[in-house]
């Protein structure tokens, strides 16, 4: 991964990040010597989010298939949440 300093961003400004991105899929900012964010394609994000999403499915699949779940009306859901410790 290619890092970006904070000056970078204000003295080149896009120009910096499109050059990193250029030959990486990502680019970390770094402000003060540490790495503090990330920058990337759009298209890159959704990918990324795509596969959140998609593990998160996996794992409500496999909940429902080992039965850690509970049916229940809303009331009663609410009523459960509202006395379990936060």
């Amino acid at each position: 991964m290619s890092n970006l300093t904070a000056n970078d961003l204000k003295t080149k400004g896009v120009a910096a990040i499109e050059a990193v991105l250029a030959e990486r899929p990502e680019a970390i900012v770094s402000v003060r010597g540490k790495a503090r964010f990330v920058v990337m394609e759009i298209a890159q994000y959704h990918y990324l989010r795509e596969c959140e999403l998609e593990a998160a499915l996996a794992e409500t699949h496999a909940d429902i298939k080992a039965g850690r779940f509970v049916k229940e009306s809303a009331v009663a859901h609410v009523k459960r949440v509202k006395k379990s410790p936060a």
